[in-house]
């Protein structure tokens, strides 16, 4: 017998979501960088230099969270200015939590 949370269409194309979001979460500088943006608003220049990593390296990990929906960015100027979307990553982290309760049962 499938566990319930994986035994329709609907837990699969979820649980689908849930294994795409840990995939990207789990690189370690995508995670550095939510947990520093998870401070406040930040410049893409003191992102890639808390890092310490070259910038193209910080953009490309950035646009794969925004890509994702995980961050939203904003311009000024010639600044562009990255934040936590709060919104989508407690929608991710409740699934998530959704998933593992219903796990087994």
């Amino acid at each position: 017998m499938k566990p319930k949370c994986c035994n329709n269409k609907e837990s699969i194309v979820e649980l689908n979501k849930i294994v795409e979001y840990l995939k990207i979460i789990a690189e370690p500088n995508r995670l550095k960088m939510l947990c520093f943006l998870n401070k406040g608003e930040k410049c893409v220049c003191e992102i890639w230099q808390f890092l310490d990593l070259p910038q193209n390296l910080t953009s490309h990990h950035l646009k794969v969270l925004k890509d994702y929906e995980l961050i939203k960015s904003r311009k000024q100027g010639l600044k562009i200015f990255y934040k936590i979307n709060k919104k989508i990553a407690i929608q991710y982290s409740k699934s998530l939590n959704k998933f593992l309760q219903n796990y087994g049962k």
